[in-house]
């Protein structure tokens, strides 16, 4: 069931917490605010249970026994290359973050948190995810030998014989350049259509992405994106 945003009103969110009080507080805390959990305590048996199907969203320690987050995650999106992904970790290394968002994630905290704070980026998450594209946009962008299918998130070549799944966040961001191809995209525009917010992890999240939708769009046709150098970027052919 979809309420008037695109969420679901019934959600499973998986949590891979190692440390056993943490992990039964956000238990406890995430269904109070009516979000079914189940928590695992290592990466393996949380990967186990991913398999199983039937959760909508994962939030994951980077440090766990067995398997870390980070490996957790790379096992889930070869399973589901969507699924929201948020990780938890008491790593603040700029390094640590931008591997979170290359393994997938679509945000990232750093421990230690407020609830409130974590509520409201489960709740921004769910936003992207679930609310339906802008009418507006087309469903179907063809362009330089390559078809991007916005609501199916996926790129594929003319005849789709190669075809690309995107995450969440990556179809946003690529349907934005889309939109307007040839044409230059501001940074800060696309921060706030794709992230919510300019700032220094999101500005280095997004050149993450960009990096993943070249070589995506390197796999299935001739068109790339260019640096604008001090402004922004540009979706062109190659020439």
């Amino acid at each position: 069931m979809i309420i008037g945003d695109g969420t679901p009103t019934t959600l499973t969110f998986l949590l891979a917490e190692d440390d056993p009080n943490l992990g039964t507080f956000l238990r406890a805390y995430l269904k109070g605010k009516g979000y079914e959990t189940k928590l695992y305590r290592d990466g393996k048996s949380a990967f186990e249970a991913f398999k199983e199907g039937g959760f909508s969203f994962v939030i994951t320690d980077v440090m766990m026994p067995v398997k870390d987050g980070f490996s957790l995650v790379r096992d889930i999106r070869k399973l589901d290359p969507v699924v929201p992904v948020l990780f938890l970790t008491a790593k603040t290394l700029e390094a640590d973050r931008l591997k979170g968002f290359q393994m997938g994630a679509d945000d990232y905290l750093t421990k230690p948190f407020s609830m409130e704070e974590l509520i409201f980026r489960i709740q921004a998450i769910l936003r992207r995810t679930y609310t339906p594209a802008k009418t507006t946009r087309p469903e179907i962008y063809e362009f330089g030998g390559i078809r991007f299918d916005v609501t199916g998130q996926r790129l594929s070549n003319a005849d789709g014989s190669v075809s690309v799944t995107l995450t969440t966040r990556e179809a946003e961001l690529l349907s934005l350049l889309c939109e307007h191809k040839n044409e230059v995209v501001e940074r800060k525009e696309a921060l706030v259509e794709v992230w919510k917010g300019d700032n220094y992890f999101s500005a280095r999240s997004m050149d993450v992405y960009i990096t993943k939708l070249r070589k995506a769009l390197a796999q299935v046709g001739d068109v790339t994106i260019v640096n604008v150098h001090g402004v922004g970027f540009k979706l062109v052919e190659k020439v």
